[in-house]
């Protein structure tokens, strides 16, 4: 049994408190989230009926979403992952297994007629939350939504054209051959909506989906979104009668909130906690492994960052396995390329640059950077090698790996400072340039092809290539290989990419992200699916004995 002393008795303090002050209208914190739920029919994921007699607050649950929620539109790239993936309101056309397959989604099938055209066959009987009809009509509808509000989607479907064939059957023609459009279409912000998501002067109004959940309501001040079960879905039954997605973006307020009974789930705590809060009664901690990597962007309009051999020697400078281990707890692990090595496309000769400080050392004076003054830091032409680096707060292990990386960076005389800001205020910078380094966390894997990672890190213009990097072979190589529609050949080419960009190193590849899930016992059904942005909500979900 987990050792929970500690917490029991600050429980009986609280108690005795509360017991003592009835008439001043004390309450615990489980009691204040359990009175903001109304009282459905609970129900669970199997054929038998509510697990406890308490009601829909007893199959309700409370999850606490590593994100701000600023937005519930699951088209304009706000808000579709959490949408598709957290909230389980709408469902995309494609799916994925877990070894990045794709499988059927809202579409049954789907085929290639010639270079640039596709047609997918659509479920039947799939109904809306608004209860119409799912029909080629709503698909085509979403996608030319997509097209004209989302323009990071837009680019990667090169859509020319849509066409409704009947209601079951929607042809799509791409401007240039596209053989990873079924894959796109696995993003979750081309999930289906209904056009009653708008109004009839066309504004956003709600999330109208065909997922196992709808949305109930979303309170814009406490950051909270409500979504209900979905009687009619057609997938089945679905386990849960409501669930309450709190945006909690501060990791250790939701170590905190799972510990005191506000909240029944919730990812990536601090990672130095997850041993301390599994040994806790009624708590339990989930590491996985994601497709998912910690990556630092550098400027490379910055003098010392354009040279090539200033940024090998930072890749040399950093101890991948010494952060693996010490600091993200072995939640994740030392990464060499973009790709996880058991992906299919994944350059498999790619190791991990092992730290060799001699060999930074070498690489740095042979760019001019030598330490005149005996300081420690290297200066070049009066000017020290001076850099600052950029993270955020909601992922718990970018602040103290950027502890670490600045101060292993230090070891090969390399000044290097450490900022921790919201990402408002990191987007403002990276566009006005006032950045050197970003240290940041991403999916590799929205789309099970390299293509979507390759070309938006790294060719001239990529719609994540915050670096700037350009260099014509690899935008060459990456244009011969979008055409090719044999995997193997395909996977060539872009390995050839991974290879370039390796010695190259406009990004650096730190790590391969863990995530720890943290659950109540009574949690149940909850299977991690390792295609998701962060995780994923199952219909099989369902709540035993919460009380």
């Amino acid at each position: 049994m987990k050792n929970k002393n500690s917490p029991l008795i600050i429980l009986l303090i609280i108690l005795l408190t509360c017991a003592i002050l009835t008439t001043s209208g004390c309450s615990s914190t489980e009691n204040e989230a359990e009175d903001a739920v109304s009282g459905m029919e609970a129900t669970s994921g199997s054929d038998s009926a509510s697990q406890t007699a308490g009601g829909s607050e007893n199959n309700t649950l409370v999850l606490g979403e590593m994100w701000d929620i600023e937005s519930i539109n699951p088209i304009d790239g706000d808000a579709g992952t959490l949408i598709c993936e957290k909230a389980a309101v709408t469902e995309t056309l494609v799916g994925a297994n877990e070894n990045f397959s794709l499988k059927p989604g809202l579409a049954t099938s789907w085929k290639q007629l010639d270079e640039d055209t596709w047609e997918f066959k659509l479920r039947n009987n799939v109904t809306f939350h608004d209860g119409s009809e799912m029909t080629a009509k709503e698909v085509k509808f979403t996608l030319e939504k997509v097209i004209s509000e989302n323009p990071k989607v837009a680019s990667m479907l090169n859509i020319d054209s849509i066409e409704a064939v009947d209601n079951y059957t929607i042809k799509i023609k791409t401007k240039e051959i596209n053989p990873i459009l079924p894959g796109i279409l696995h993003y979750p912000d081309t999930a289906i909506i209904s056009p009653s998501s708008y109004d009839e002067k066309g504004e956003f109004v709600k999330p109208v989906g065909t997922g196992p959940y709808k949305f109930e309501s979303f309170d814009d001040q406490t950051r909270t979104l409500t979504v209900v079960k979905n009687e009619n879905w057609w997938g089945g039954k679905v386990g849960l009668d409501k669930m309450i997605i709190k945006g909690i973006p501060d990791p250790n307020t939701r170590a905190m909130a799972i510990e005191n009974g506000e909240l029944d789930f919730t990812v990536d705590v601090p990672y130095s906690e997850t041993d301390r809060i599994n040994a806790i009664d009624g708590i339990n901690v989930e590491k996985y492994k994601t497709p998912r990597v910690y990556k630092i962007d550098l400027n490379l309009k910055h003098e010392p960052l354009e040279d090539v051999r200033v940024r090998q020697a930072m890749s040399y400078a950093i101890n991948r396995s010494d952060i693996a281990e010490n600091v993200l707890y072995n939640v994740g692990e030392a990464a060499g390329g973009p790709f996880l090595p058991t992906m299919v496309w994944a350059n498999k000769s790619l190791k991990p640059y092992s730290q060799n400080l001699k060999k930074a050392d070498e690489l740095l004076t042979a760019a001019g950077w030598v330490d005149t003054d005996g300081d420690g830091i290297r200066d070049k032409d009066g000017k020290p090698l001076k850099l600052n680096l950029m993270t955020y707060a909601a992922r718990p292990g970018l602040p103290p790996m950027a502890e670490a990386i600045t101060a292993q960076l230090k070891e090969a005389g390399i000044d290097a400072e450490t900022e921790v800001l919201e990402m408002g205020s990191i987007d403002d910078r990276r566009e006005k340039g006032n950045w050197d380094l970003y240290l940041a966390a991403y999916n590799i894997a929205m789309v099970p092809d390299p293509e979507y990672i390759l070309t938006n890190w790294y060719m001239t213009n990529g719609t994540d290539n915050g670096p700037g990097y350009s260099n014509p072979k690899v935008d060459a190589l990456i244009k011969e290989a979008r055409k090719i529609t044999d995997l193997n050949e395909r996977y060539k080419k872009f390995n050839e990419v991974e290879s370039i960009v390796y010695d190259e190193q406009p990004m650096i590849i730190v790590a391969y992200y863990g995530c720890a899930i943290v659950k109540k016992d009574y949690v149940k059904g909850y299977v991690f699916d390792p295609t998701a942005h962060d995780y994923r909500i199952n219909a099989d979900m369902h709540l035993e004995n919460k009380s």
